[in-house]
């Protein structure tokens, strides 16, 4: 310990020789991987889950325009009396 102490310099030379010659990955860095990668998989099918909402959030939105057009129209045409007719606008 007195010698690593003072020369960590050394120490930190032969843990680098250590780890170099040593292929074995933790077992905690294996699960964490493991787990990082699943929860890369799960953000992409929440992110593919998510533009599909959104461009359903649109359709509708634009859908709900357009029957709310049609029912101004429409109660626009009820106003109108009997004897009055309206051009088609082109």
């Amino acid at each position: 310990m007195a010698l690593l102490r003072r020369h960590a310099d050394l120490k930190n030379e032969s843990y680098e020789c250590v780890r170099a010659e040593t292929t074995q990955v933790p077992e905690v860095e294996t699960r964490l991987r493991t787990n990082v990668t699943r929860l890369k998989e799960r953000v992409s099918v929440l992110m593919e889950e998510n533009t599909g909402l959104r461009d359903r959030v649109t359709r509708l939105a634009l859908a709900g325009a357009v029957l709310a057009d049609r029912l101004r129209k429409a109660e626009e045409e009820a106003r109108l009396p009997d004897n009055v007719l309206r051009f088609p606008r082109s």
